[in-house]
C-alpha cells in the first residue's frame, strides 16, 4: 500500500526542499476514524478503518490515473490503487494491532485479509476504507487496539471528533481513547540512514495511537 508508493513519493520531495527536513520522518500524515466491530454475543470480529491522507499525497496518488470527467475520481476508477493498497498493508500488519487481556500480558490477535475495501477521492484527498475481520473472534473483558506506523514513516493522527466508535458492543463497555504527542520535531533530529538501516525499527510505537475497551 503506502508504503511502496511513499516511498516513490519522498525521493519527489527531496527533489524539492533542501536540508534535513527533506528527510524528516514522516513522509506521510493520515487521520483516521475507525469503528471496532462485535457481535451478537458481545465478542470483538473487526475493525474497520476509514483513513483519509493528506493533499499533497492525495494529488500525487491519482496521478495519471484515467477518468470520464476531469478531476472527478469515482470509486471504479479507483479500484485498482485501492487493490494496490490494501494488498501492501498485509506486509504492515495492516498498522493495526490488536491485544487481549491486562497489561504486559495481553496476547496478540491476528487478522485476516481486508475486506470491504475502496477509495474514494473527496475534497480533494484520498480515503481509503477497508475493515480487518479477526481470524478469530474474541470475547475478552480488556482490550486494547493500537494504530501506528512502526517506522513513523507515516504518521497517523485520530480525527477530531469521533475517532473510535463500537458497534454492536455490549452497553457496559467502555472506551478510552489516548493520543500520542507530537513526534514530528524530535523525530527530525534523526537522519533517514537510521530509520533504513533498522536502528529505529519500532519508532513510531512511541506515537501510537490506543484504543482500550473495559467490558464487565
Amino acid at each position: 500500500m503506502i508504503i511502496r508508493i511513499t516511498r516513490i513519493f519522498a525521493a519527489l520531495c527531496a527533489l524539492c526542499l533542501t536540508g534535513s527536513v527533506a528527510w524528516a520522518h514522516p513522509h506521510v500524515w493520515v487521520t483516521s476514524t475507525s469503528e471496532l466491530i462485535y457481535a451478537p454475543d458481545g465478542s470483538l470480529t473487526g475493525v474497520r478503518h476509514a483513513w483519509t491522507f493528506d493533499d499533497m499525497f492525495s494529488t500525487y496518488a491519482v496521478q495519471g490515473i484515467e477518468t470520464k470527467t476531469k478531476g472527478v475520481f469515482t470509486r471504479e476508477e479507483l479500484a485498482p490503487l485501492a487493490q494496490t493498497n490494501v494488498e501492501s498493508l498485509k506486509e504492515f500488519g495492516f498498522f493495526t494491532f490488536a491485544r487481549i487481556g491486562d497489561g504486559g500480558s495481553r496476547k496478540k490477535q491476528k487478522f485476516e485479509d481486508p475486506v470491504d475495501y475502496y477509495l474514494e477521492h473527496k475534497d480533494g484527498a484520498l480515503v481509503l476504507h477497508f475493515t480487518l475481520p479477526l481470524k478469530t473472534p474474541v470475547k475478552a473483558r480488556q482490550m486494547a487496539v493500537e494504530i501506528y506506523d512502526p517506522t513513523y514513516f507515516v504518521d497517523f493522527a485520530l480525527a477530531k471528533d469521533n475517532p473510535i466508535k463500537l458497534v454492536g458492543a455490549p452497553a457496559d463497555c467502555k472506551l478510552n481513547i489516548e493520543r500520542p504527542t507530537d513526534g514530528s520535531a524530535q523525530a527530525q533530529t534523526l537522519g533517514e540512514q537510521n530509520f533504513l538501516n533498522g536502528d529505529n525499527s519500532n519508532y513510531g510505537a512511541m506515537f501510537a495511537n490506543k484504543v482500550t475497551v473495559d467490558c464487565p
